[in-house]
């Protein structure tokens, strides 16, 4: 009983269980909190609104506290979002996971070194909660879908912005040093400077005066616009390839007279972790293919789903009942 009350919790603490009536009212709830946490947060830092301090106080330690048994509540059901470790390894896993380090550093400041400002700073954290409200739409999930299928040449391309950037600085350095020592102290100093100019901001407060120096600006900058943009296009492209593959598996169901579903399979899903001989599926439906890391799979019984998979079920319709 024990148990089944345990994996009950977990089901209604996950996000995207629109099936359960509980689950939707803790979904409702827990965005109301963060959003009440939110705009106390910011309602604190208006100087006229003192005489509300107080209040808004006790609403910040009441979202604190149900933040605070929310997290205590999934360390104690990590055993099912990770069912394929061990308890102990489960726990570790959530606290090093995205969710686990975002809970721990949006209660963290509210009981500890509340009074130094690094802390205070990791009171903006809280605002990545509100990633959570979106976490069950699937719009959200094809953004970090073509993030992760483009990881590789987006880590690629901010590798060659920041190699541009140490070696606009160094040049920097080397031009300017002589005629602003102050500005220009050593090759790191002039770091600040390459970053405005790279990313095409250009504050204004450090600027060359040489003629070496200036043309060394106007090079980086040029370089600058273009590579920048390199992420930009990664992602559009992706972006562009997914719908892509979405319009012409529609097409290809559309013109072999097949129904297809998707379904999108994360943490909280009830597929997560089961074989595909163990999932149910609707009637006249199976699975065909199986999208992995931008690959297709051939859905073999054994075949054990994982979060991020996106099972796609077919049916003839000739078959299908009228």
């Amino acid at each position: 009983m024990k148990k089944l009350s345990k994996e009950r919790i977990y089901h209604i603490i996950q996000i995207g269980n629109k099936g359960d009536i509980l689950s939707q009212a803790f979904d409702i709830f827990i965005t109301i909190t963060i959003c009440l946490n939110i705009l106390v947060m910011v309602l604190q830092t208006y100087d006229q609104l003192a005489p509300f301090y107080p209040v808004f106080d006790v609403i910040s330690f009441i979202t604190i506290l149900i933040f605070c048994v929310e997290y205590a509540l999934r360390i104690w059901t990590a055993d099912y979002l990770f069912p394929e470790v061990p308890h102990k390894n489960a726990i570790i896993k959530f606290l090093l996971s995205y969710d686990g380090v975002v809970d721990l550093l949006t209660i963290l400041p509210f009981f500890f070194l509340s009074g130094f400002v690094a802390f205070r700073i990791l009171r903006v954290i809280r605002i990545f909660h509100l990633f959570r409200i979106n976490g069950q739409y699937d719009s959200f999930a094809i953004i970090f879908a073509v993030m992760k299928e483009k990881k590789n040449q987006i880590w690629s391309s901010l590798v060659i912005i920041m190699i541009l950037m140490l070696a606009s600085s160094i040049g920097i350095y080397y031009a300017e040093h002589e005629a602003q020592p102050y500005a220009f102290k050593n090759a790191f100093s002039g770091m600040w400077w390459s970053v405005s100019t790279v990313l095409t901001v250009g504050y204004g407060d450090l600027y060359p005066v040489t003629t070496m120096g200036r043309i060394m600006a106007i090079c980086t900058a040029f370089l600058g616009v273009g590579v920048v943009a390199v992420p930009t296009g990664i992602i559009s492209a992706g972006f562009v390839e997914h719908y892509s593959k979405a319009k012409l598996q529609a097409k290809f169901a559309n013109d072999e007279h097949i129904d297809m579903l998707t379904v999108k399979v994360n943490d909280a899903h009830c597929w997560n972790g089961l074989k595909v001989s163990e999932i149910g599926t609707p009637d006249h439906f199976n699975p065909c293919v199986i999208m992995r890391d931008g690959e297709a799979l051939v859905p073999t019984s054994d075949l054990s789903l994982k979060p991020g998979d996106t099972v796609i079920l077919a049916a003839d319709t000739y078959l299908s009942p009228l």
